[in-house]
């Protein structure tokens, strides 16, 4: 007995689907990935570090936006949710449809068990390829650590950890300085930190 291959989607059938899905899914490869759920921490520190950002950049040309957007890595065909988007050029989209962006300057992941190995592996690889990001920042959820790593000019890609609530998280791109104690407010951590 022989099994069946498995149908592949194309990106504009994937995007016909998307746009009606009740849910949202990840597209790579010809499959759909369907997303799951967040939990209350990973929400209340996604919803913190874009409201905080989003402040520090409201009186220039920059936007942030959450996981709603879909973002498109051309080179690698993948569309993904980032938690956070951050665009300051004009936003270059897939489509006219405006709904998934091409040219994002950084990027936040908030880190949960189920996605930390596919967002510092695989994900991080294909973001590295999109030519307008310069910062993808990664948020624990479980202790106040994150950690921002900065494209440097020969292409090389340079990891700062902000650890603890006393310090500032600082981007490199943009005049984002943020308290750890905002991006974590109403966060409450387990009395053991994690290894």
């Amino acid at each position: 007995m022989s099994a069946v291959p498995k149908r592949l989607l194309t990106s504009e059938e994937y995007l016909a689907q998307e746009r009606l899905a009740p849910f949202k899914s990840e597209f790579y490869r010809g499959e759909v990935f369907a997303m799951a759920g967040a939990s209350f921490k990973h929400s209340l520190v996604k919803d913190n570090f874009a409201a905080e950002t989003r402040d520090r950049l409201k009186s220039g040309a920059c936007k942030v936006v959450t996981s709603d957007m879909r973002v498109r890595i051309p080179a690698t065909g993948l569309y993904t949710y980032p938690d956070i988007v951050i665009v300051c050029d004009k936003p270059e989209f897939n489509d006219k449809v405006l709904d998934t962006l091409l040219n994002p300057l950084a990027i936040i992941e908030v880190l949960s068990d189920s996605t930390e190995k596919y967002d510092r592996g695989d994900k991080f690889a294909q973001y590295r390829q999109i030519p307008s990001l310069q910062e993808f920042i990664l948020a624990a959820q479980d202790q106040p650590l994150v950690e921002r790593f900065a494209r440097q000019p020969d292409g090389d890609w340079l990891l700062t950890e902000f650890r603890g609530l006393e310090i500032t998280f600082e981007m490199t791109c943009l005049p984002v300085k943020i308290p750890m104690s905002e991006i974590y407010r109403g966060v409450e951590f387990p009395e053991t930190p994690p290894r």
